[in-house]
């Protein structure tokens, strides 16, 4: 069976965003990209894998996950299909078309589309976000990747908006770039 890998950044007190969206408080450290492209390629966006390098087949993912708040960023850049070398999931009740036929849009239950997903044949599904589809869908997450980044933001979107509703994680790998920022990987327990 897939996994589904919630593959995100966040800070130290468990932000991945600000309460208006934005995420560029945290950076993007040359370290971070590196990591990313050697380690999972497949969560670069389309539009820069070739100016980095990145034209290798996928590796881990074939299928993105996304709420609306996350594909609304590439949206407004003029950027329809954010991740076109992934097939893409965007979950959202105001999105009724998809602005792009290779976007897939998902008006109802992402938890049981998530978990009917994992049963097809395939590649790994990484959850790009953001923290409410991630609450959402977090009884199916296999694995947890954090990149920890040494902010503290104070508020904004949380990593899942779950309400109170302990999930227990193992702890599997943990990566310290020169940047401060600490890649952590967890399974479920």
């Amino acid at each position: 069976m897939r996994k589904i890998v919630y593959f995100v950044a966040t800070t130290i007190d468990g932000y991945i965003a600000a309460p208006d969206g934005s995420w560029e408080f945290m950076g993007v450290p040359d370290d971070v990209l590196a990591y990313m492209r050697g380690h999972c390629p497949e969560t670069l966006p389309t539009h820069v894998r070739a100016a980095m390098g990145v034209d290798e087949p996928n590796r881990l993912f074939d299928t993105v996950l996304m709420g609306r708040n996350t594909y609304e960023p590439a949206l407004q850049a003029g950027i329809t299909s954010p991740y076109a070398h992934l097939e893409q999931v965007v979950f959202s009740r105001t999105i009724t078309e998809p602005p792009d036929p290779a976007v897939q849009i998902v008006a109802d239950d992402p938890l049981g589309f998530a978990r009917k997903l994992k049963e097809q044949p395939g590649r790994d599904i990484w959850l790009a976000g953001g923290g409410n589809l991630a609450g959402q869908v977090l009884p199916a997450v296999d694995e947890l990747v954090l990149k920890l980044n040494p902010v503290i933001a104070g508020d904004g979107i949380p990593l899942a908006a779950t309400g109170f509703d302990p999930q227990r994680f193992t702890i599997v790998d943990v990566t310290q770039l020169t940047s401060g920022v600490v890649v952590l990987r967890y399974r479920r327990a």
